[in-house]
């Protein structure tokens, strides 16, 4: 025997053959690899929520941006311009921010809130966003909703296109340009749409927002995140932090293609003061919901039709008043010379009156 295979038989032999070992090494690693499936895959799933977290902030961060880039060459800080006696040195120009304002057509018509250009003994300037001044050549005001629409001489202007306001949806993302405070131009603040159907003083249907919206910001975009406006920045409640609002901008479409046709606003009227009661509101009065007539306007539609002080309008042309469907919204619909259907409670007799409109008075 040669003293390798010496050596080899006096080698002790092990319990274990290779496929043996082989065997257990493979069941060894799949139950460590079970034994850490769900930690890992945890590890896993969180790695990944944090990445898509950090995609969509990072999204939505670009959508907003995108939409600041579009929509603000088209907005203006509104100034107004007076004339002060000075004692030493005589007459002195002061101009003053005041509001916003945004470009709809490229010709220089502008929107912006009514209060915003309320006085009529100054002169208003224009100022777009690279710094050019223009003066407010025509101003005209709605005596129905808080609104101006401002022309001046111009041409080639960036302008911004008004959206569809009753796609919107609460939770929506929301942005507002404005002059902040009345110097600080072109300020973007970010929000959701918090509320459709708001009503706030003689406002009805407007929509709430806690986007930031200051004094200043007037008359301003609340825009889309297809940089499309939705609604003209109207009001703040004192006291109420991030509760904004404005006005839709399908109650301004109207007033537009019709200025554009008369060269003037031109709002239909009914000719009835009211307060329009939602369904609980009426519940705890007695009365049905819908709007409770305070007083009608001499030789108005309404007049003419009969309606009388006291009567619960609850439906114009088979549509019931709700507050996101109320009465100044159906009226702002339809045009000057048509007639509506009223359907009328007085002290529970249910009345059907035809009411022709006629033209919202001037200021």
């Amino acid at each position: 025997m040669s003293t390798q295979g010496t050596i080899l038989n006096l080698l002790p032999r092990s319990i274990f053959s290779v496929k043996t070992v082989v065997i257990f090494l493979v069941l060894a690693a799949v139950a460590t690899a079970l034994w850490f499936r769900e930690p890992i895959a945890s590890f896993v799933k969180d790695q990944l929520t944090i990445l898509e977290i950090r995609q969509r902030v990072l999204t939505e961060d670009e959508a907003v941006i995108a939409v600041v880039d579009q929509a603000s060459p088209a907005v203006v800080s509104i100034l107004a311009k007076r004339v002060v006696e000075d004692p030493f040195s005589g007459p002195i120009s002061q101009k003053q921010g005041i509001g916003t304002g945004f470009i709809i057509r490229s010709n220089g018509l502008i929107l912006t809130n009514r209060h915003v250009v309320a006085d009529i003994d100054v002169s208003y300037l224009v100022v777009t966003k690279d710094g050019t001044e223009y003066a407010a050549q025509e101003i005209h005001r709605d005596t129905l909703y808080d609104l101006a629409i401002i022309k001046i001489n111009a041409s080639g202007l960036p302008v911004v296109s008004l959206g569809d306001s009753d796609q919107l949806k609460v939770g929506q993302t929301a942005v507002a340009i404005g002059n902040a405070l009345g110097e600080f131009s072109n300020s973007v603040t970010k929000g959701i749409i918090s509320g459709v159907g708001r009503r706030i003083g003689d406002l009805e249907d407007v929509i709430q927002t806690d986007a930031s919206i200051n004094p200043g910001n007037s008359g301003g975009p609340l825009l889309n995140l297809s940089a499309e406006v939705i609604g003209i920045n109207v009001a703040i409640i004192a006291g109420g932090e991030n509760i904004g609002f404005a006005i839709p901008s399908n109650l301004i479409k109207p007033v537009v293609e019709q200025f554009e046709q008369a060269g003037r606003i031109i709002r239909p009227f009914l000719g009835v003061n009211y307060y329009l009661y939602t369904e609980d509101e009426a519940k705890l009065r007695g009365l049905p919901p819908g709007a409770f007539v305070i007083s009608v306007v001499k030789n108005s539609g309404a007049d003419s039709a009969g309606v009388k002080a006291g009567d619960v309008i609850s439906a114009i042309d088979g549509q019931k008043l709700v507050e996101e469907r109320s009465l100044a919204k159906i009226i702002a619909s339809r045009k000057v010379g048509d007639t509506i259907t009223l359907t009328v409670d007085r002290d529970g007799t249910i009345l059907t009156l035809q009411a022709t409109l006629g033209e919202l008075p001037a200021d």
